[in-house]
């Protein structure tokens, strides 16, 4: 942990960790097993530490910070929509094997439903899930829900998740101090929110079966 610390934190002054977070956000939507939360809290404790967060001064390149947010987020709502026309085009193809997995079919079923009455809240919930994002994502996309239905809860998803993701990081450091303690501890939140998000979303009431 110490070691990735210190090598996030040699790039967080140079634009290169911009170009890793938003590499790694992009493409964990079709590889959920990439670290993104994980590289952008990294950042975010190494960044934090090297202005003098963990002391209480006002750091000076907070815009640094303020970039990592809407980096972490553009390429978030960016990979949804990757997802989302892949999946719409997809054809027969993608349609059946959907039909095969019951996990998938299920989340269409139930994201189809709440988008059409409103309640695009679970897509904000799937975002902090593990593999959640990849599931709505495709799932909107194999629907055929409408852009303008699917895509303002992503940009509020992707914003939300860099936000918190960012402030674990940054707020972190700043109240215990240590980097590798701060990064430990939020890595670790960042964590119990996905698992809250997955316990919340099996509670999602289901789509009423047609009698």
């Amino acid at each position: 942990m110490l070691e990735s610390v210190a090598r996030v934190g040699a790039l967080t002054g140079t634009p290169w960790i911009y170009v890793m977070v938003a590499a790694s956000v992009l493409l964990d939507v079709f590889l959920p097993v990439l670290p993104s939360g994980v590289l952008i809290v990294t950042a975010a404790t190494a960044a934090a530490a090297g202005t003098g967060a963990a002391t209480g001064h006002v750091p000076q390149n907070v815009p640094d910070i303020l970039a990592l947010t809407l980096c972490a987020a553009t390429a978030s709502v960016l990979g949804d929509l990757v997802a989302y026309r892949l999946a719409r085009h997809g054809g027969e193809r993608l349609d059946r094997a959907i039909s095969r997995s019951r996990r998938l079919s299920r989340a269409q079923e139930r994201l189809g439903t709440a988008l059409s009455r409103g309640g695009g809240a679970l897509v904000v919930l799937a975002r902090f899930a593990p593999a959640g994002r990849s599931v709505v994502s495709f799932s909107a996309g194999a629907a055929h829900r409408r852009v303008r239905e699917f895509l303002p809860w992503s940009a509020l998803a992707g914003l939300s998740w860099a936000t918190y993701s960012v402030a674990l990081g940054y707020f972190g450091t700043r109240w215990l101090g240590a980097a590798w303690l701060a990064t430990c501890v939020s890595v670790a939140a960042l964590f119990a929110a996905g698992a809250g998000a997955v316990y919340l979303m099996r509670r999602a009431p289901k789509p009423a079966e047609a009698p």
